[in-house]
């Protein structure tokens, strides 16, 4: 009897316990006028119920009703009425909510039996199943898999993991940049880098992550977190719909990101730049990007912030080129079919570059499709290319290579001057790039690119230059925080200038560059506060500074070749990129560069405190092989700080100061393929530049469109100037006819950007001035009495206006309208009697400006139908560049016309130049 009392009070206190439990569950309370997130908060602060939905189903649902002790299911019914939002409540008091579909909480009957076909045989209304390290896989959407990663009792010490994994195309497997990831839940985010690899590290528990990328369709992915994982995305092209249609990336918007000074361009975006011949060119659209100058029209070299064209380091594919142009500037060396990606960094530069001042422009290549064989061609008025992509093995080797040259030779040979139609204008670039992946944990690329040119145009010199280029990579993730990238890269260019015509004076005149390089780049991600980068590089230069040798036994040319010379530039970098609060982040590192001029070499020595020249040499001193013979070394300082002053503004601040330690010397103002390239040593310093740079931002409309202002302010110390009458060629003693220079620069930059909708582009102004200061007491001269003068660079105004317009997913229009203000030139002002002979009086150097620049060009597109299932694909462009028919003065020149100094006006393109391409794609 006793035991039953027992019982009977022990069941008595359970339904106590129960009754307790569900009443407490039961929900009473006032919601007027209530957010949804609102209502949810409160819900969740007062009970033991735990919601899981997407904000963006219930952004526009308002909750306006009193209740008192009635169930959540009957709550919510009440709410839901007449929406498409269903739910469901699992034994836990999880609430599930999803649009359109409703959601099962328990498995399907049979689920666990050995005849489950795999099939989903529940109703159509499924939503959330689990997938567990892939072993399960139903024909249902990712985006509506719950994605499980550990157990609730997995280290439980540790109350955060690490999600990593990979975002690439679903079409063509390729990895893709600057992809977000991103979770409202915490305001958490980060972006993909170039090979396409995300880590984000969030407290355990469920989340779900929203991935986006320009032109691509947004997606999401439901996840519980218990302990690290690896989770692999591909997102499918966007299909515009032609409606000002959003999209944002919120860790990579103009004002979150806390580098300043970068500008990053799509391979789409360059494609709709109208350019000359219709030949789509990367450097073209570089040039339109504010803080970019060009000192004329078809000239590929370009200046960054008041920086000449050496100072610039272009990598393509991590592969340097020395001369990105062909045909003198007429087009640029890179083929675009092969490019994913082109980033230019103008004002915070990277720990792990160095060895230029202006900028670092890196185009990345594309890794070609893993998934199928595809191919693309082109045909131009005077150009051709041709690019195949597919996988070796599928989803594991995949390869792309392309092959593009010219035929302009029938253009030339057309001509009715007979004085022009034997000229010769030839060009062709190559390119390969694979990509291996061995394991989740190791990926190898080989890149290989080489180009060429040979152009003579009416006479028989002949000039020669070409690129060659080679690197090997290995990314190897060591877990989903820390991966290093192990690269080793062999860069080669020359140059040849041959006369054959005349037997007895043929000669062939040549120089060239090689360069091998090692370097290791590591990432640590430990949170999303912090992205560590750490690493070493190191380059060995060998120069040739030129030969200059007869070419056949008739020739009567004495042989003259200068020695080689060769440095080794290494670098010890590390960098923070730190994020302080939810307003303040910063970025700060140090390239700390050590360089070594090595024999086996001679150094001219020169008499102390009198100016350099060959009569003040007072001998030479010879150093072997493999000796040190002069050592240069400093830190590079790299900082850049942002403060967020609402969600869409926030201003930066940077500063870093650089060295550069390999010098071009030219007489034009263009880059040129008989440019002299020099190695510091102990009579030539290397370069040094500090920059200082503020800026403010502000995005409008979910960041469709981004506006910027950015002031800067540069000095440069040792940048190179040359003597009046200089030699530069085949100068054994080249520190006698150059002048060590000081300068400064300083500008400000707008830019107005839309990113989105029918109508897309960007309108960017920058007023900068660029002055040199060549008052050097070993020079033995100066330069307009020692006092400052505008740089040959120096054009204060330039404006650029890109625009395209979409009329429909088949046609639309681009324009490309440019203006900027000429560039300066040394005149002569008078003639006079120089013993009997005439002489000219010069202008002070750069006193006196060309005419300022125009144009204008028009571009109409038009892509075949697009049918899924159809062979070949075709697009076509047509325009007009040079629409107006202005003639740009590229550069003023004066003969003697018997007797009296004529001057003349030299233009480009001084007419109006149609073209028309067609694009093959298969």
């Amino acid at each position: 009897m006793r035991y039953l009392r027992f019982l009977s009070c022990f069941i008595l206190l359970l339904a106590c316990l129960t009754s307790s439990g569900q009443q407490k569950n039961l929900i009473t309370g006032s919601f007027k006028n209530y957010s949804f997130a609102q209502f949810v908060n409160e819900i969740e602060s007062g009970t033991n119920y735990h919601f899981f939905y997407d904000t963006n189903d219930a952004d526009s649902l308002v909750v306006d009703m009193e209740v008192s002790k009635i169930p959540l299911e009957q709550l919510l019914d009440s709410i839901f009425k007449n929406t498409s939002l269903h739910f469901a409540v699992d034994s836990a008091n999880r609430v599930f909510i999803n649009k359109y579909l409703s959601v099962k909480t328990k498995l399907p009957p049979g689920f666990f039996e050995n005849n489950y076909s795999g099939n989903d045989t529940t109703p159509n209304d499924v939503f959330n199943l689990i997938e567990n390290t892939g072993t399960l896989n139903l024909n249902i959407p990712a985006q509506n898999k719950l994605f499980i990663f550990g157990t609730k009792t997995a280290n439980p010490g540790n109350n955060k993991v690490t999600l990593a994994g990979y975002i690439k195309d679903s079409k063509t497997g390729e990895a893709i940049t600057g992809a977000s990831v991103y979770t409202d839940t915490l305001g958490t985010g980060v972006n993909t880098d170039q090979y396409g690899y995300y880590s984000i590290t969030l407290p355990k528990g469920y989340y779900i992550l929203k991935i986006s990328s320009t032109g691509k369709t947004a997606t999401q992915r439901l996840v519980d977190l218990y302990s690290n994982g690896k989770l692999n995305i591909e997102l499918e092209d966007y299909i515009a719909t032609l409606k000002d249609v959003k999209v944002t990336s919120e860790k990579k918007s103009n004002t979150l990101s806390t580098q300043m000074g970068v500008n990053n361009l799509t391979i789409q975006t360059i494609k709709q730049v109208p350019a000359v011949l219709g030949e789509t060119d990367i450097l073209k659209a570089v040039l339109a990007l504010p803080g970019v100058t060009s000192v004329g029209e078809a000239s590929t070299g370009f200046n960054v912030r008041g920086g000449s064209t050496d100072q610039n380091l272009i990598l393509f594919g991590d592969a340097t080129i020395y001369n990105p142009s062909h045909l003198f500037g007429f087009f640029s060396a890179f083929n675009p079919d092969d490019v994913s990606n082109v980033e230019l960094y103008k004002s915070t530069i990277p720990e792990k570059y160095g060895g230029r001042l202006s900028s670092v422009l890196d185009i990345s290549l594309r890794d070609g499709n893993n998934k199928k064989w595809t191919g693309d061609a082109g045909i131009g008025p005077l150009t051709g290319k041709f690019t195949i992509e597919g996988p070796i093995k599928k989803d594991k080797t995949s390869l792309i290579a392309s092959v593009r040259t010219t035929y302009s030779d029938w253009l030339l040979h057309a001509l009715p001057n007979n004085e022009y139609n034997k000229s010769i204008a030839d060009f062709f670039d190559a390119s390969l790039h694979i990509t291996h992946i061995l394991n989740e944990k190791n990926t190898f690329y080989i890149s290989g690119y080489m180009s060429g040119d040979k152009f003579n145009l009416n006479n028989d010199t002949a000039y020669k230059y070409s690129n060659r280029n080679v690197n090997f990579k290995w990314k190897h993730n060591f877990n989903n925080k820390l991966f290093s990238i192990v690269t080793a890269a062999s860069d080669a260019y020359k140059y040849s200038v041959s006369s054959t015509q005349n037997p007895l004076s043929a000669f062939n005149l040549g120089f060239n560059i090689n360069q091998a390089s090692i370097r290791t780049d590591f990432n640590y991600n430990p949170d999303n506060k912090n992205k560590i980068d750490f690493g070493f590089t190191s380059t060995y230069y060998k120069l040739s500074p030129g030969s200059f040798e007869p070419s056949g036994s008739q020739s009567l040319i004495i042989k003259k070749i200068i020695p080689p010379e060769q440095a080794l530039e290494s670098a010890l970098y590390a960098g923070d990129q730190f994020t302080v609060n939810s307003k303040f982040s910063l970025n700060a590192g140090v390239h700390y560069s050590v360089y070594n001029y090595l024999g086996p070499h001679s150094v001219n020595n020169y008499a102390p405190g009198v100016p350099r020249d060959t009569a003040t040499i007072i001998g030479s001193a010879f150093y072997p092989g493999g000796r040190i013979i002069k050592t240069y070394q400093k830190p590079e300082i790299r900082i850049s700080a942002r403060y967020l002053l609402s969600k869409n503004a926030s201003i930066k601040l940077s500063y870093n100061n650089l060295e550069q330690y390999i010098h071009m010397l030219s007489n034009t103002a263009v880059i040129s393929p008989t440019d002299i390239w020099k190695l510091s040593d102990p009579n030539i310093k290397p370069q040094e530049g500090r920059q200082i740079s503020f800026g403010y931002y502000k995005d409008f409309k979910t960041n469709s469109i981004e506006t910027s202002v950015e002031i800067y302010y540069r000095q440069i110390n040792n940048y190179l100037d040359y003597k009046s009458g200089a030699s530069l060629l085949l100068n054994p003693h080249i520190e006698t006819d150059v002048i060590n220079s000081k300068g400064k620069a300083y500008g400000a930059e707008f830019l107005v950007k839309k990113t989105a909708g029918k109508l897309n582009g960007w309108l960017s102004y920058t007023y900068s001035r660029t002055f040199l200061k060549s008052d050097d007491p070993v020079a033995g001269e100066t330069v307009n009495q020692g006092s400052y003068y505008p740089s040959n660079f120096d054009k204060p105004n330039n404006l650029n206006f890109i625009e395209n317009y979409r009329f429909s997913h088949r046609y639309s229009i681009s324009a490309n309208v440019i203006y900027s203000t000429g560039r300066p030139i040394t005149l002569p002002l008078a003639v006079f009697d120089n013993g009997g002979a005439a002489a000219l009086y010069y202008s002070q150097r750069n006193e006196y400006r060309v005419p300022d620049y125009f144009r204008c060009d028009l571009s109409v597109n038009i892509e075949g139908n697009h049918k899924v299932k159809q062979l070949i694909h075709n697009s076509w462009s047509f325009g007009v560049y040079n629409l107006t028919a202005r003639q740009n003065a590229y550069s003023v020149y004066f003969t003697n016309v018997n007797g009296k100094v004529q001057g003349y006006q030299l233009s480009i393109f001084g007419t109006a130049i149609p073209f028309i391409t067609l694009n093959l794609k298969f």
